[in-house]
């Protein structure tokens, strides 16, 4: 695809966009947008503890313990094939057309999965749902960084993407009655917890729709006055809000404006141009997907198939609330010690803690590996966050949400495709002698990738914090690039 100029123009839009106080106005952005991390916590968590529902012939599906892993695996391939095709469609069509029809495909994907009928028809519909996902993060994390002011950006991004926690949270909470014969059927509750998932979305989507279009986008792809006009009404609405004048901003950015960027043009970008942050970006994606899938995907089955546990939403909820506040807490940080030493930082700690949890595997109580998740994930989570924090930020304008997706697609395919077929098949055998040292090779894996994303970090990282998107990754169209 060849790439259309329409000409050059000088805008002052990031740089006002940068100097805006925070306001109410910014969290509608945070709700409207972020809240879609919610809904995948509260999908991957209800796979995971429906596990048990779903493997009765009668009441559930028939699945078999490598069924649940494929399950998940299925999703996730789902969400690479959504975050790589959605991802070009929102660099070529504007963000808000694609975060609108992306959560509209996961609340049809996630109602069909609700009336599953057979293993064939769960499996086609996980992957739609994940495609839906998997479009939302490209959608999503390119919106969120283009409309959050410089200052907020690192705390913003590493606190929604751990508000993934809130949906397994939610989640977990959420099967401790479906999964209650005395209170539901057990033939329907698995199937009102996906349903549920619906209603949420339709609500999200009720928020959506009062987000604007980026207007980094917009001026760059020829449609400067709308861009303006967004500006401006977003100025007019914080100062109202606030009640504080909004000084004026000298620095500008001069762009020649396209309508399309080829795909060749992003390759060369990644792979010609960025090539240090290419290598970062992929080691921190697989590191991070293979140590949530070492762990998390397998932690509902690892208690109920190990340590004796019929209900494990309690468990899941302690472990996901650690998760959320780990991100919450830390992610001021982000901006304040910058990205390069709490990204490495976390990585690396939450990488030892997780390969000292697989020493003592043999040792552990359906209690002390609950708490054990909860410390080493508690960092892990923050550091996991900021792995999207650095692919939005650290590529040009022209290609952040393909970025995203690409480096999304390829670290979640190398540690959460492989990772739950993985796994499944290591309970599966470790079940067969009742012997649960027998995943620790799973938590060894996920650790030393963890333990490599970080050093690569503390070396290739990039000092984001505090700078504008343009300064830190010029855009392919301006004119001095």
């Amino acid at each position: 695809m060849s790439s259309a100029e329409l000409g050059r123009v000088t805008t002052d839009i990031p740089a006002r966009l940068d100097r805006l106080p925070w306001a109410r106005w910014h969290w509608m952005v945070v709700i409207g947008l972020g809240t879609v991390w919610i809904l995948d916590g509260l999908e991957v968590t209800i796979v995971g503890s429906m596990s048990e529902a779903l493997k009765p012939g009668d009441t559930g599906l028939g699945l078999s313990n490598f069924d649940v892993g494929l399950a998940g695996a299925v999703y996730v391939a789902g969400a690479c094939f959504g975050a790589l095709f959605f991802g070009q469609m929102t660099d070529r069509f504007g963000r808000k057309k694609l975060f609108l029809i992306t959560l509209g495909v996961y609340t049809v994907a996630t109602v069909l999965t609700a009336f599953s009928m057979t293993p064939l028809w769960y499996f086609v519909a996980r992957f739609l749902t994940g495609t839906g996902i998997g479009g939302e993060y490209a959608a999503i994390n390119s919106a969120i960084d283009e409309l959050i002011p410089a200052a907020y950006r690192g705390r913003v991004d590493v606190a929604i993407n751990g508000s993934f926690w809130i949906g397994a949270a939610g989640g977990s909470l959420l099967t401790i009655p479906l999964l209650n014969p005395t209170v539901v059927d057990p033939a329907w509750g698995w199937r009102l917890a996906f349903g549920l998932g619906a209603i949420l979305a339709l609500g999200i989507l009720f928020v959506r729709r009062n987000v604007p279009e980026s207007p980094r986008w917009l001026f760059i792809h020829g449609r400067e006055d709308e861009a303006n006009r967004i500006v401006e009404d977003i100025e007019g609405r914080i100062h109202d809000e606030t009640g504080r004048e909004l000084h004026d901003v000298d620095e500008t950015i001069t762009i020649r404006q396209r309508r399309t960027i080829g795909i060749a043009e992003i390759a060369h970008t990644v792979f010609k141009l960025y090539p240090k942050r290419t290598i970062l970006c992929f080691s921190l994606f697989v590191g991070q997907a293979f140590l949530y899938n070492a762990f998390f995907f397998t932690y509902g089955d690892t208690l109920t198939t190990f340590l004796g546990v019929k209900q494990t939403g309690w468990y899941l909820a302690i472990f996901a609330a650690s998760n959320f506040i780990g991100a919450l807490l830390l992610s001021p940080l982000f901006d304040r010690l910058g990205r390069v030493r709490m990204i490495s930082g976390t990585y690396i700690l939450s990488g030892l803690l997780l390969a000292g949890a697989g020493l003592f595997l043999g040792e552990v109580t359906a209690v002390s590996l609950t708490i054990i998740g909860a410390v080493v994930f508690f960092f892990a989570s923050a550091g996991a966050s900021a792995a999207y924090l650095t692919a939005s930020e650290v590529f040009p304008m022209e290609t952040r949400a393909l970025c995203i997706a690409f480096f999304y697609a390829i670290g979640t395919a190398a540690g959460g495709i492989s990772g739950p077929l993985l796994f499944g098949a290591l309970i599966e055998n470790a079940s067969s002698s009742g012997d649960i040292t027998k995943i620790a090779i799973g938590y060894f894996i996920g650790a030393v990738l963890m333990i490599g994303g970080g050093i690569v970090e503390a070396f290739l990282g990039v000092k984001a914090e505090g700078q504008s998107l343009e300064s830190i990754a010029q855009p392919l169209t301006a004119e001095d690039a």
